[in-house]
Protein backbone atom coordinates (compact mmCIF):
# COMPACT_ATOMS: atom_id res chain seq x y z
CA UNK A 1 0.00 0.00 0.00
CA UNK A 2 1.40 3.68 -1.13
CA UNK A 3 1.61 5.80 1.78
CA UNK A 4 1.71 8.97 -1.00
CA UNK A 5 0.69 10.01 -4.29
CA UNK A 6 4.42 10.22 -5.15
CA UNK A 7 3.71 11.10 -9.24
CA UNK A 8 1.84 14.08 -8.53
CA UNK A 9 4.32 17.05 -7.11
CA UNK A 10 3.26 18.27 -3.65
CA UNK A 11 1.92 21.35 -4.84
CA UNK A 12 0.61 22.18 -8.52
CA UNK A 13 -1.57 24.50 -9.92
CA UNK A 14 -5.28 24.09 -9.35
CA UNK A 15 -6.59 21.59 -11.95
CA UNK A 16 -10.32 22.29 -13.36
CA UNK A 17 -12.52 19.25 -11.25
CA UNK A 18 -11.89 17.87 -7.59
CA UNK A 19 -13.45 15.33 -6.04
CA UNK A 20 -16.95 15.83 -5.46
CA UNK A 21 -17.17 16.29 -1.74
CA UNK A 22 -13.97 19.03 -1.65
CA UNK A 23 -16.75 20.58 -4.81
CA UNK A 24 -19.44 21.41 -2.06
CA UNK A 25 -19.62 25.37 -0.59
CA UNK A 26 -16.49 26.03 -3.19
CA UNK A 27 -15.63 29.52 -3.88
CA UNK A 28 -15.57 30.50 -7.52
CA UNK A 29 -13.00 33.66 -8.36
CA UNK A 30 -12.78 34.71 -11.82
CA UNK A 31 -11.78 38.13 -12.20
CA UNK A 32 -11.93 39.76 -15.48
CA UNK A 33 -12.17 43.12 -17.58
CA UNK A 34 -14.16 41.98 -21.62
CA UNK A 35 -12.70 39.25 -22.36
CA UNK A 36 -9.11 39.49 -20.97
CA UNK A 37 -9.23 37.31 -17.36
CA UNK A 38 -7.45 38.83 -14.70
CA UNK A 39 -7.26 36.12 -12.63
CA UNK A 40 -8.88 32.49 -11.70
CA UNK A 41 -9.32 30.03 -9.20
CA UNK A 42 -11.62 28.56 -6.45
CA UNK A 43 -11.48 27.76 -2.74
CA UNK A 44 -12.26 24.67 -1.01
CA UNK A 45 -13.65 24.06 1.80
CA UNK A 46 -10.29 23.81 3.11
CA UNK A 47 -8.70 26.83 1.63
CA UNK A 48 -11.15 28.73 2.97
CA UNK A 49 -10.23 27.86 6.95
CA UNK A 50 -6.37 28.13 5.51
CA UNK A 51 -7.48 31.86 4.02
CA UNK A 52 -9.20 32.80 7.42
CA UNK A 53 -6.70 31.43 9.61
CA UNK A 54 -4.27 33.53 7.68
CA UNK A 55 -6.10 36.61 8.23
CA UNK A 56 -6.25 35.85 11.35
CA UNK A 57 -2.85 35.27 12.59
CA UNK A 58 -1.41 38.03 10.86
CA UNK A 59 -2.48 40.99 12.96
CA UNK A 60 -2.00 38.63 16.64
CA UNK A 61 1.83 38.94 15.52
CA UNK A 62 1.85 42.41 14.06
CA UNK A 63 0.30 43.98 17.65
CA UNK A 64 2.32 41.96 19.81
CA UNK A 65 5.88 43.36 17.75
CA UNK A 66 4.84 46.72 16.86
CA UNK A 67 2.06 47.86 18.76
CA UNK A 68 2.40 48.99 22.91
CA UNK A 69 -0.65 46.96 23.45
CA UNK A 70 -1.43 45.82 27.40
CA UNK A 71 -0.50 41.74 27.23
CA UNK A 72 -3.18 40.91 29.28
CA UNK A 73 -5.86 42.90 26.91
CA UNK A 74 -4.25 40.77 23.94
CA UNK A 75 -4.42 37.35 25.39
CA UNK A 76 -8.13 38.00 26.28
CA UNK A 77 -8.78 39.81 22.81
CA UNK A 78 -6.62 36.78 20.45
CA UNK A 79 -8.16 33.92 22.69
CA UNK A 80 -11.74 35.32 21.27
CA UNK A 81 -10.50 35.90 18.08
CA UNK A 82 -8.73 32.00 17.87
CA UNK A 83 -11.73 30.55 19.40
CA UNK A 84 -14.34 31.98 16.74
CA UNK A 85 -11.25 30.68 14.24
CA UNK A 86 -11.50 26.93 15.79
CA UNK A 87 -15.29 27.17 15.32
CA UNK A 88 -14.89 28.64 11.08
CA UNK A 89 -12.53 25.49 10.80
CA UNK A 90 -14.48 23.43 11.69
CA UNK A 91 -17.84 24.52 9.91
CA UNK A 92 -16.27 24.90 7.09
CA UNK A 93 -13.93 21.61 7.33
CA UNK A 94 -16.25 19.18 8.77
CA UNK A 95 -18.26 17.91 5.85
CA UNK A 96 -15.00 17.39 3.96
CA UNK A 97 -13.49 15.97 7.12
CA UNK A 98 -16.33 13.54 7.58
CA UNK A 99 -15.86 12.32 3.75
CA UNK A 100 -12.65 12.05 4.39
CA UNK A 101 -13.04 9.52 7.56
CA UNK A 102 -11.08 12.18 9.31
CA UNK A 103 -13.45 14.09 11.60
CA UNK A 104 -10.33 12.89 14.70
CA UNK A 105 -7.81 15.56 12.67
CA UNK A 106 -10.21 19.14 13.60
CA UNK A 107 -10.52 17.76 17.28
CA UNK A 108 -6.51 17.42 16.70
CA UNK A 109 -6.21 20.92 15.70
CA UNK A 110 -8.44 22.18 18.21
CA UNK A 111 -6.53 20.25 20.43
CA UNK A 112 -3.23 21.83 20.01
CA UNK A 113 -4.66 25.45 19.59
CA UNK A 114 -6.53 25.44 22.94
CA UNK A 115 -3.26 24.03 24.24
CA UNK A 116 -1.72 26.93 22.68
CA UNK A 117 -4.26 29.09 24.00
CA UNK A 118 -3.79 28.10 27.45
CA UNK A 119 -0.33 28.12 27.70
CA UNK A 120 0.01 31.50 26.19
CA UNK A 121 -2.46 33.26 29.05
CA UNK A 122 -0.91 31.55 31.82
CA UNK A 123 2.16 32.68 30.53
CA UNK A 124 0.49 36.01 30.55
CA UNK A 125 -1.59 36.30 34.00
CA UNK A 126 0.91 33.82 35.94
CA UNK A 127 4.32 36.02 34.59
CA UNK A 128 5.93 32.74 33.08
CA UNK A 129 8.92 34.69 31.78
CA UNK A 130 11.02 31.69 30.47
CA UNK A 131 7.36 30.64 28.47
CA UNK A 132 6.71 34.26 27.40
CA UNK A 133 10.06 34.82 25.73
CA UNK A 134 9.03 31.76 23.69
CA UNK A 135 5.65 32.00 22.56
CA UNK A 136 6.78 32.16 18.67
CA UNK A 137 8.65 28.74 18.95
CA UNK A 138 5.64 26.98 21.16
CA UNK A 139 3.28 28.36 18.40
CA UNK A 140 5.41 27.11 15.86
CA UNK A 141 6.04 23.61 17.34
CA UNK A 142 1.87 23.29 18.05
CA UNK A 143 1.64 24.02 14.00
CA UNK A 144 4.28 21.75 13.08
CA UNK A 145 2.57 18.74 14.86
CA UNK A 146 -0.71 19.83 13.58
CA UNK A 147 0.89 19.85 9.95
CA UNK A 148 2.50 16.25 10.36
CA UNK A 149 -1.03 15.00 11.79
CA UNK A 150 -2.59 16.48 8.19
CA UNK A 151 0.01 15.12 6.32
CA UNK A 152 -0.25 11.48 7.57
CA UNK A 153 -3.58 11.69 7.67
CA UNK A 154 -4.15 12.59 3.40
CA UNK A 155 -1.11 11.61 2.50
CA UNK A 156 0.05 14.28 1.44
CA UNK A 157 4.11 15.43 1.44
CA UNK A 158 3.21 19.07 1.08
CA UNK A 159 1.70 19.43 4.57
CA UNK A 160 4.84 17.38 5.87
CA UNK A 161 6.97 19.45 4.55
CA UNK A 162 4.82 22.33 6.00
CA UNK A 163 5.53 20.76 9.32
CA UNK A 164 9.15 20.30 8.39
CA UNK A 165 9.34 24.01 7.42
CA UNK A 166 7.84 25.27 11.16
CA UNK A 167 10.33 23.26 12.83
CA UNK A 168 13.24 24.88 10.78
CA UNK A 169 12.14 28.23 11.74
CA UNK A 170 11.94 27.47 15.60
CA UNK A 171 16.04 27.25 15.49
CA UNK A 172 15.90 30.22 13.11
CA UNK A 173 14.12 32.62 15.85
CA UNK A 174 17.05 32.97 17.94
CA UNK A 175 19.41 34.86 15.27
CA UNK A 176 16.13 37.32 14.60
CA UNK A 177 14.69 37.57 18.54
CA UNK A 178 14.00 41.47 17.96
CA UNK A 179 11.86 40.30 14.97
CA UNK A 180 10.68 36.71 16.42
CA UNK A 181 6.89 37.89 16.09
CA UNK A 182 6.37 40.04 12.93
CA UNK A 183 8.66 37.04 11.30
CA UNK A 184 6.41 33.60 12.72
CA UNK A 185 3.29 35.69 11.82
CA UNK A 186 4.73 36.41 8.46
CA UNK A 187 5.57 32.80 7.71
CA UNK A 188 2.45 31.05 9.23
CA UNK A 189 -0.15 33.29 7.33
CA UNK A 190 2.25 32.84 4.42
CA UNK A 191 2.31 28.95 4.72
CA UNK A 192 -1.82 28.94 5.01
CA UNK A 193 -2.02 30.80 1.93
CA UNK A 194 0.28 28.75 0.18
CA UNK A 195 -1.71 25.57 0.78
CA UNK A 196 -5.15 27.68 0.20
CA UNK A 197 -3.31 28.59 -3.21
CA UNK A 198 -2.28 25.66 -4.77
CA UNK A 199 -3.76 22.41 -4.98
CA UNK A 200 -1.81 19.94 -2.32
CA UNK A 201 -1.18 16.09 -3.34
CA UNK A 202 -3.77 13.59 -1.64
CA UNK A 203 -3.74 10.15 -1.63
Amino acid sequence: MRLFNYPNLPLRRKQTTEEIEELRGIWLINWQIGKIRLYSTYYTCVDQACIIWSLLVLPMFIVAQFFAVSWVLQAILWSIISSIGVISMIFFAYNWAAAKQITWLLYCWSCLIITGLILTDLSIFLGWGQLLINLCPLWLLLSAIGYLCTGFAVRSRAFLWTAIAHVLVIFILPYISAWQFIFTGLFTASCLLILAEFQWDIL
